[in-house]
């Protein structure tokens, strides 16, 4: 008698679902995120403007690289001479100025709340307060700022008016150094909190037992931050430096709002390169074709501060460490070709 033949069993191939489940980003990304991205860089090779007195929309035309020429050579033939690259400098200037004292203060608030030996009371509260700034909307952080400095009834004008520091009204917004400054402290007081809490959860994922050992062998605070935190924070710090690059380098909220109604922006100091992008695009003559080689210009300047984060951020130690074991399986190889 014939054995009945032996049945297949069945086996659910699950990994398929997890494409699923990823599916809905990627389609969302290629949407509004790639082909925005794809269309732009093709728009800056076109000629696409809007001719408002006679009511005419030109192109877009192929006219190859004469929007870059345009973003790069100012009109008495001197190269970066141009508005793209003012607004470009305003930019970096202010990121750099509210970034630096911003990742200083959050680093230190962070070793400053995960050290066990501080045992400081209230911790959750200043925490709270220290990220509160982050949760109000740019609008009203600039409305508040600017009541506070404004000419002349502004409390801060009264303050120093009646202590004797001023003998007459300052106007903060016609000063480009001072409205520069009070610019990058609102993006400093609105996300120091942010970076602090990045950094805390950072140092909080680092072992317990190699800040323990290092103490009973006799290292001192300072020791301790330069030999361990600091080394096995570079991941979170290279996250939040490059994180912070991206986003400095699109600031558009807060100098916009502070420049919106006529005062502020002295000689165009803080018209960053997003605002210049904007009034290209949809001022006047809506000039979208040099507005996206400007835009093209942003991206590269933003992946080329990425790119350098990445190289002063690596981690030496690994990659000589690689360079050792290929190293040593060349010789190994050597040897047993022999």
């Amino acid at each position: 008698m014939a054995k009945p033949a032996k049945q297949k069993r069945k086996t659910v191939e699950y990994g398929r679902y997890g494409y699923y489940f990823i599916a809905p980003f990627f389609i969302v990304f290629a949407i509004f995120q790639l082909w925005p991205l794809i269309y732009t860089i093709g728009l800056a090779f076109c000629e696409n403007y809007t001719d408002t007195m006679f009511n005419v929309e030109v192109g877009p035309v192929f006219n190859g690289i004469e929007n870059f020429k345009t973003v790069f050579i100012g009109k008495d033939g001197t190269l970066f001479n141009t508005y793209t690259f003012q607004s470009l400098w305003n930019t970096i200037l202010m990121w750099l100025m509210n970034f630096v004292p911003q990742i200083l203060l959050a680093l230190v608030l962070a070793i400053w709340f995960t050290d066990t030996r501080v045992k400081m009371k209230a911790q959750g509260a200043y925490k709270i307060m220290t990220f509160m700034p982050n949760i109000i909307t740019a609008a009203t952080i600039s409305v508040l700022f600017y009541s506070l400095f404004n000419y002349p009834n502004g409390p801060v004008n009264q303050f120093l008016l009646e202590s004797g520091l001023l003998s007459q009204p300052y106007r903060f917004f016609q000063q480009k150094w001072a409205t520069r400054g009070i610019i990058s402290f609102i993006n400093f007081w609105m996300w120091y909190g942010n970076t602090m809490v990045v950094l805390t959860a950072g140092v909080l994922g680092i072992s317990p037992s190699l800040f323990e050992a290092a103490r009973v062998d006799g290292a001192s605070s300072f020791q301790i931050f330069k030999k361990i935190t600091l080394p096995l924070l570079r991941p979170i710090l290279l996250f939040t430096l490059v994180n912070s690059a991206i986003g400095g380098l699109q600031m558009f909220d807060i100098p916009k709002l502070l420049t919106t109604s006529g005062y502020g922006d002295p000689d165009y100091t803080t018209r960053t390169i997003t605002m210049y992008m904007r009034e290209l695009a949809f001022t006047g003559a809506k000039q979208m074709g040099k507005a996206s080689a400007t835009s093209v210009v942003l991206f590269v300047v933003t992946l080329f501060f990425s790119l350098v984060l990445f190289y002063i951020m690596r981690d030496k130690d690994a990659i000589r460490e690689r360079k050792q074991n290929k190293a040593i399986q060349k010789e190994i190889a050597r040897k047993g070709a022999k």
